[in-house]
């Protein structure tokens, strides 16, 4: 068994998972510099991840679904994530929102039923759409300038989100708006088909260029009544932070990626020996010292990250007490990516520059993570309020 995983997967189940996610991982990664170069959805890895099932690993087991735990989500997301992390990223998006409105009971039942009923039967994806370019991060508190304005038979919705991700391959959004006539904040439930939805392509980034996570444009949506699924917050209450255990899809997938880089990186010093040395770089103590302190990084993050999981699994009565521990897990990770990737290329050298060498899509991929939510200063800031309570 491949030693990262040995002191991880504990049961038959997690090694099939392990197993399943390792051979897709195999495959997206042949095609993830094309990805890549192209800034192109990855809509091959997306058909393969329908045809193993895995768009329903997080619904219900009484909705038809895998019902996975956290723990087993977080295995798969860090498997697939050595393979293509934009895929693993974008997936984790479908994957956690099912796992969140299952644990939390939100919806109206019959709509979640119908849509669990939909990703099983109909390999449907789904994803939020709450940034805004006035707003920034919905972690961050504001207010959508997205409107829902009520109409006799439903509702109508105008605006424009950024950052969603999946958008081309979406075949559900669900978007944060403001409705006109009462100020409260809902969340509304918007299939594809909407007339007046469109998405402009304006996703051209450094790193993650894969997710195409392209404006949404919603140019007066009509939408029935039972679109609106859920009232996030009123003009005299503001929505209340709460442990979310599903984000920490997030640190699994750049936590995948640096496991990437890493084992690039020993590969490489293990084959290469330049005519100055009579042996392999993987000899010099320099370079030993480097995979050692790559080693230690990932064994922090990965036994901080899998222990949380753990805990999260067993012991729901504590998770609303868990906010500053997810919220830590994903900053120790993403910067341990940063850190492992980045040492991964002064093993390699000059080498690792070369557009052909997959680990400066590594470099540019792992910065991503550092703005994905909760951003560190908000990390930090609720650490030092626990703690001065």
């Amino acid at each position: 068994m491949n030693h990262l995983y040995h002191l991880f997967l504990r049961t038959e189940r997690e090694q099939m998972l392990y197993e399943q996610a390792r051979q897709l991982s195999e495959q997206f990664r042949t095609r993830a510099a094309w990805h890549d170069e192209q800034a192109a959805f990855p809509f091959d890895n997306f058909a393969e991840l329908k045809e193993a099932g895995l768009l329903a690993l997080t619904v219900p087991k009484k909705y038809g679904g895998e019902g996975s735990s956290l723990y087993e989500f977080l295995l798969v997301q860090e498997m697939l994530a050595q393979g293509d992390g934009a895929t693993a990223l974008s997936l984790g998006w479908h994957l956690g929102i099912v796992m969140s409105l299952a644990e939390e009971d939100r919806w109206p039942p019959s709509i979640f039923a119908r849509l669990c009923q939909e990703i099983v039967e109909k390999k449907v994806l789904l994803n939020s759409a709450h940034s805004e370019a006035a707003t920034g991060s919905p972690a961050r508190g504001g207010k959508p300038e997205t409107t829902a304005e009520r109409r006799k038979d439903g509702w109508r919705i105008s605006g424009r989100k950024t950052f969603t991700s999946l958008a081309p391959a979406l075949d559900y959004f669900i978007v944060s708006a403001t409705i006109k006539e009462t100020g409260e904040v809902g969340h509304f439930l918007i299939p594809k088909t909407a007339c007046g939805l469109k998405i402009e392509e304006t996703w051209n980034t450094l790193g993650m260029r894969g997710t195409r996570s392209d404006d949404l444009i919603l140019d007066r949506v009509e939408v029935e009544e039972e679109a609106l699924v859920e009232i996030l917050r009123t003009p005299k209450t503001k929505a209340k932070a709460q442990a979310q255990g599903w984000l920490l899809h997030i640190p699994a997938c750049y936590l995948g990626i640096a496991i990437a880089a890493r084992n690039d990186a020993v590969d490489f010093a293990k084959a290469y020996k330049p005519n100055s040395l009579p042996h392999p770089i993987a000899e010099v103590p320099e370079v030993q010292r480097k995979i050692a302190e790559i080693d230690l990084e990932l064994m922090t993050a990965r036994h901080f990250m899998y222990a949380v999981a753990d805990r999260w699994d067993r012991d729901p009565a504590k998770r609303p007490e868990m906010k500053e521990e997810l919220a830590a897990v994903k900053y120790v990770a993403t910067n341990a990516a940063v850190r492992i990737v980045d040492w991964s290329m002064r093993i390699v050298g000059a080498q690792s520059l070369f557009a052909t060498n997959s680990l400066q899509r590594y470099y540019r991929d792992v910065r991503a993570g550092l703005h994905n939510p909760p951003a560190d200063d908000i990390t930090l800031s609720m650490l030092a309020i626990r703690a001065l309570k």
